[in-house]
């Protein structure tokens, strides 16, 4: 009898004369770069630093592709857009001590939002390893602490043979749901020494399935069969295990509407009989989904701003789906089930018979004409255009990226993703900064299509420099900076509070003149022309700047 593990130990004849004459010349850098190509990437994003330079090197050897930021950070934001565009680990290389910190707030998004990154750092030599003060350029005493409480695993390779294995291991890590960023260091000497070591071909690193426990599976199906007002919040988690017509079917079959939660835009289709939309904010929704007798969470941890900060208040039966279990029953108790969104919907699918509720669309009906009433009161008409007129230019299988701005927070809850996967913001973490670089990382995923990046005027100041990138690269990413002169929401969030705002208002440069002078194209519209403006920004090849002066409000808030 032949057994499979017999045949992965008799490699081919062209496998023995490649493993006993490897090419010449190569460096611990090289098989960090096979590593990758063998696991299936086929771009990294990243920045060159001293120690870092053996990986950068071996680059030029290989056939991946690079995308170079301006910033750490940026890269990391790049990175992030580019997992959670293509649901494949993005490397992100990167040097030591203060390049490698400059990540950190990028890896907090992509750990938040649960986005696929590989980041790759390079270490001081082996020498100085260990906690001692050897005085080497970028010297931290525990550079891996720095990392251990924003990734999902940490690897270290101290010596050649190790690092196609840590690696393989830091990708399997990052695609085993949920999805997150992980941490790969390796000392400088080690990617710098040439090594004898065959060439890394394939890798197994299949990550491990999420699967939902029958029995709670079960006792899920029973309980939304016998509901009498079902309901379901759909989460990110929707979106990444691509299960948004998994969900579409189970609603359908049970007459339950839904609500996508921001994290979730495009899970449910937006103008369905049954779509709630994304109002969670809004006290009418929650009072909705209180009421539900039977309300199944799926893919969300009914976070801060997911539960109406915190207001929710859930009076029915709680099912929650979940793949970080880390987050079930954190907020609610209820029904937990730990596994992909995907594999537990299928399941319920399996089971859950025929519910028809013909009074379920009036009652969405009634909730949304509620919410419309409340917005309409607030005199926000110029907000909503805004909204308006950037669905109107943008195509429906482009993807957006907001930044942490006031048009984000009206996109969060009034923005109709139309499909599943095409919205995004920082909203995971909450940092500044995240549009354009995450942009330029979908673009790079795929530049047959337009990207939008939103940020405001002060977000913008933090990624300006990737006009650069974007220019050199040629990506078709159009970015709409909302210049209100100042941090908009901290601004109406301090004059709310106190009266008055400190520490919100901005210098800041001419947008459109700082663009071309980058060579990028750049317009200044107005809330009257920004459609057709937006429209033939993304019509045209390579990045764009389309710079809209506008003082923007939000909504009232339903939670204080």
């Amino acid at each position: 009898m032949t057994h499979d593990h017999d045949l992965v130990l008799k490699p081919t004849a062209r496998q023995t004369e490649a493993a006993l004459n490897p090419p010449p010349g190569r460096t611990g850098g090289d098989l960090v770069v096979e590593t990758l190509q063998g696991l299936g990437a086929t771009t990294v994003f990243g920045l060159p630093g001293q120690h870092a330079l053996g990986m950068f090197d071996a680059l030029r050897r290989s056939s991946l592709s690079y995308v170079g930021l301006r910033v750490e950070n940026n890269a990391g934001f790049a990175a992030d857009a580019y997992g959670r565009i293509t649901g494949e680990a993005a490397p992100l290389l990167l040097s030591t001590g203060p390049g490698a910190l400059m990540s950190l707030a990028a890896l907090q998004e992509a750990a938040a939002a649960s986005a696929p990154v590989l980041a790759i750092g390079s270490q001081v030599p082996s020498a100085g390893l260990g906690g001692g003060r050897h005085g080497y350029l970028h010297e931290l005493r525990d550079q891996q602490a720095s990392f251990r409480d924003i990734v999902k695993s940490v690897h270290t390779a101290r010596t050649a043979s190790q690092i196609p294995s840590a690696i393989a291991d830091a990708w399997r890590s990052a695609l085993t749901a949920p999805h997150g960023p992980v941490w790969v260091e390796i000392p400088q000497d080690v990617l710098l020494a040439e090594t004898l070591l065959p060439v890394v071909t394939a890798m197994d690193a299949t990550p491990e399935d999420v699967l939902p426990r029958p029995e709670l599976t079960a006792l899920a199906a029973h309980l939304l069969a016998g509901a009498e007002r079902p309901a379901i919040i759909a989460g990110g988690g929707v979106v990444r295990s691509d299960a948004a017509g998994k969900l579409l079917a189970l609603a359908e079959r049970l007459d339950a509407p839904v609500v996508t939660t921001f994290g979730g835009k495009g899970a449910f289709p937006w103008e369905h009989p049954l779509s709630l939309q994304s109002w969670l904010e809004d006290r009418h929704t929650t009072d909705f989904l209180e009421d539900a007798d039977v309300l199944l969470v799926v893919g969300s941890g009914l976070g801060e701003l997911s539960s109406n900060y915190h207001t929710f208040a859930p009076r029915g039966r709680v099912i929650q789906v979940e793949a970080d279990a880390g987050k079930l029953e954190a907020n609610h108790a209820g029904i937990g089930i730990h596994a992909d969104a995907r594999l537990a919907l299928s399941a319920l699918l399996e089971t859950v018979p025929e519910r028809p509720d013909p009074a379920a669309a009036e009652r969405v009906r009634t909730v949304l004409a509620k919410v419309r009433e409340r917005i309409a009161a607030q005199d926000r008409t110029v907000e909503q255009q805004l909204l308006a007129a950037v669905r109107e230019a943008l195509p429906d299988t482009s993807p957006s990226f907001w930044d942490m701005t006031i048009l984000a927070y009206w996109a969060w809850s009034a923005f109709d993703a139309r499909q599943p996967n095409t919205m995004h913001s920082a909203q995971g973490a909450g940092g500044l900064g995240y549009g354009f670089p995450a942009a330029l990382g979908a673009a790079a995923a795929d530049p047959s299509r337009p990207v939008l990046a939103v940020s405001g005027d002060g977000g913008a100041m933090y990624s300006i420099a990737e006009l650069a990138t974007a220019r050199q690269y040629g990506l078709p990413v159009t970015w709409l900076i909302v210049d209100d002169g100042g941090y908009g929401i901290l601004r109406e969030y301090m004059t709310d509070a106190f009266g008055e705002a400190t520490g919100t208002e901005l210098a800041r440069p001419d947008f459109v003149a700082l663009a071309e002078s980058f060579g990028v194209s750049a317009v200044r519209t107005a809330p009257e022309t920004l459609a057709a403006d937006l429209a033939k920004a993304l019509a045209e090849p390579g990045p764009s700047v389309v710079v809209l002066p506008a003082l923007l409000r939000m909504f009232a808030p339903t939670h204080l």
